[in-house]
């Protein structure tokens, strides 16, 4: 394995770190809840306000992220955002009101909004035929990352209290902000792209307004960006509100609500690298083979919430093995949506174009709660997860038969572009030879 080969997989394993951890901290909010409440002695709706501040900022945030990351070196910005991270949860955890815990909570959105950067610095680490399956792997760290965010909260709260565990998780921030300065390696954009990868030298490209704009003409692009919206709804859907449907309308303890979600969150973590090496397997046969990949996950989910929620409340060992094979498909669509935005747009674009999905995703992240709490009002808890995320699964799955349609097209007019700059290199390199001799 040379040199450059190893290093890649470092990187890999720290930006695996970066947002197993991350994600962790960012969840912690969940089970230190009650603790923090009883600390300010805030109610429910000044504790939401401080989830809340936090999402406004990440939202607006990341076209400035994606920006700042197609324009600058992704290496250092990662550096800083992990540092950002660091300090801004130190900050929360030694916050004596709650409006300076409203305050610093909020902070601690800037680098919720950093993760475009790193995924386009792997997208020049690993080439096309594998980024289904390295964003499979990368992804797998958000439910873990929740996982151990769940037990750091329930393990350590007593012991530690909720300041003492913000200020482990914010020291693991600084400690990785500078792992990630001294050891990460900016890469050129586009050096892992088949076209490009034999060149010795690859001209620097950066952001330009003109590229960005261009993005707004790929109409696979804008599908998948509309899908985005819609296709957050079930995650978050079940992230409020599946714990407390399981305690309220399916009568489970708290040892049961672990157990299950405990195994559902297992499976999942194992249906985004299932889901991303599949997509790379017919890729490779075919341009539309990501997508299909992903509309059969969007639609196999549906399917089995409706088994699922179906099945009577005293059956629970089959609704357990029902919910995990739903969860294993519910994660398929994840690294195959990012590779093929990947697939369709030119390297020094790439943070923008993620940034702008995750910013209109961001809309449907904050509706979703809500939307499912107003018809738990008037309907039920299970009414509102089976029609909001079944809704939303059957319109991501028909934005994304469309893309599969379109997608062949950019794909094909992405590669030429990369052709021609490759030929374009290779000539001035060839001159550049010429004129030494």
């Amino acid at each position: 394995m040379n040199a450059t080969s190893r290093h890649r997989w470092f990187v890999m394993a720290i930006f695996f770190a970066f947002m197993l951890l991350h994600q962790a901290d960012k969840l912690l909010i969940g089970p230190l809840t009650t603790p923090i409440m009883e600390s300010f002695r805030i109610n429910e709706a000044q504790m939401g306000a401080t989830v809340t501040a936090a999402l406004l900022v990440d939202a607006v945030l990341y076209p400035v992220w994606g920006y700042l990351y197609d324009r600058y070196a992704r290496n250092r910005l990662l550096a800083l955002a992990s540092f950002i991270w660091g300090a801004t949860t130190w900050l929360s955890a030694i916050a004596p009101s709650y409006g300076a815990f409203l305050a610093t909570r909020a902070s601690t959105g800037i680098d919720d909004s950093s993760y475009p950067g790193l995924y386009s610095l792997i997208s020049d680490y690993f080439g096309p035929e594998v980024r289904g399956r390295v964003y499979g792997i990368l992804q797998l760290a958000q439910p873990v990352g929740y996982m151990l965010g769940m037990l750091l909260g329930l393990l350590f709260s007593g012991l530690l209290g909720w300041r003492g565990i913000y200020l482990l998780t914010g020291a693991m921030g600084i400690v990785l902000s500078l792992i990630i300065y001294i050891g990460v390696h900016d890469a050129p954009r586009g050096q892992s792209e088949p076209e490009l990868r034999d060149l010795e030298q690859i001209e620097v490209y950066r952001f330009n307004f003109q590229a960005a704009l261009q993005l707004f003409r790929k109409r696979s692009l804008i599908l998948l960006f509309i899908q985005g919206f819609f296709g957050v709804f079930p995650w978050n859907v079940i992230t409020y509100w599946f714990f407390r449907y399981l305690e309220t309308e399916r009568g489970y303890e708290s040892e049961a609500v672990f157990t299950t979600m405990t195994v559902a969150v297992l499976v999942l973590s194992a249906g985004y690298f299932l889901g991303g090496a599949l997509g790379d397997l017919f890729f490779r046969r075919t341009p539309r083979g990501r997508v299909l990949v992903a509309v059969s996950g969007v639609f196999a989910g549906a399917i089995l919430l409706v088994l699922t929620l179906g099945v009577p409340a005293e059956n629970r060992t089959l609704f357990m093995i029902l919910l995990a094979f739903d969860a294993l498909f519910i994660p398929f669509a994840s690294a195959n949506v990012l590779s093929t935005v990947y697939d369709i747009t030119l390297p020094e674009v790439r943070s923008t174009a993620v940034a702008i999905q995750y910013f209109i995703e961001s809309a449907g992240a904050a509706l979703a709660p809500w939307l499912a709490g107003l018809i738990a009002v008037r309907y039920s808890l299970g009414d509102a997860i089976l029609w909001i995320c079944v809704s939303a699964w059957l319109l991501c799955g028909l934005f994304l038969i469309g893309v599969a349609r379109l997608a062949p097209a950019d794909i094909a007019a992405l590669r030429e572009q990369l052709r021609q700059r490759a030929d374009q290199e290779r000539a001035r390199q060839s001159e550049s030879s010429a004129q030494s001799i």
